[in-house]
């Protein structure tokens, strides 16, 4: 028996060397301003990915194109694509220097997300997922209309963490400041 598998047009998968930032992924957060807590993250993508990026354009008009009667509401007419708030910046114009010469993406849940290694193994030691690591992110785009603001979001769905990285936001792990040291280097255990 063979598996059919429904192609969502407006899921994506990203490319191997996406890096999350702001990842809270261990509990949820209220947002600013209030409301229902969400886990969240900002996937930053190389723009030398340009597959990942094309992907995410596809899934932005799939979702403009679902969502027209929620981007219409009570008005007669969908507003054009580009006067929307759509969810893919530059990094370049955020003034962040882990986001230059990259895209990105912010992206939520209420639910928890799934995280798996690269074996595909759930990962439970919460330690392991810091702002920085490298990996995959399944992401769902979808249109919006909530209080007269219009767009198109990315809910979150599910992360591959694939390999270690710089840890962002000057936090840095345990296991790299003391990677480097002896037992004795100040000569405090004399």
């Amino acid at each position: 028996m063979s598996k059919t598998t429904v192609k969502n047009p407006c899921k994506v998968i990203t490319g191997p060397k996406t890096i999350f930032s702001y990842l809270n992924v261990n509990e949820p957060k209220v947002p600013l301003g209030g409301g229902t807590p969400k886990y969240s993250v900002s996937l930053i993508i190389p723009k030398s990915d340009t597959v990942t990026y094309n992907k995410i354009q596809a899934a932005i008009r799939a979702a403009y194109e679902e969502g027209q009667g929620k981007l219409r509401g009570t008005g007669k007419s969908v507003p054009a694509l580009e006067d929307l708030k759509l969810p893919l910046r530059d990094g370049d114009k955020k003034g962040d220097d882990a986001y230059k010469g990259c895209w990105y993406i912010n992206a939520n849940s209420t639910t928890k997300p799934g995280v798996v290694d690269a074996d595909r193994q759930p990962i439970i030691e919460t330690s392991e997922l810091y702002s920085g690591i490298v990996g995959r992110a399944s992401i769902t785009l979808y249109a919006f209309n909530t209080n007269g603001n219009r767009g198109v979001a990315a809910g979150l769905n599910n992360l591959q963490k694939l390999a270690d990285g710089t840890p962002l936001g000057g936090h840095s792990r345990a296991e790299d400041d003391f990677a480097d040291l002896d037992d004795d280097e100040d000569g405090f255990l004399d």
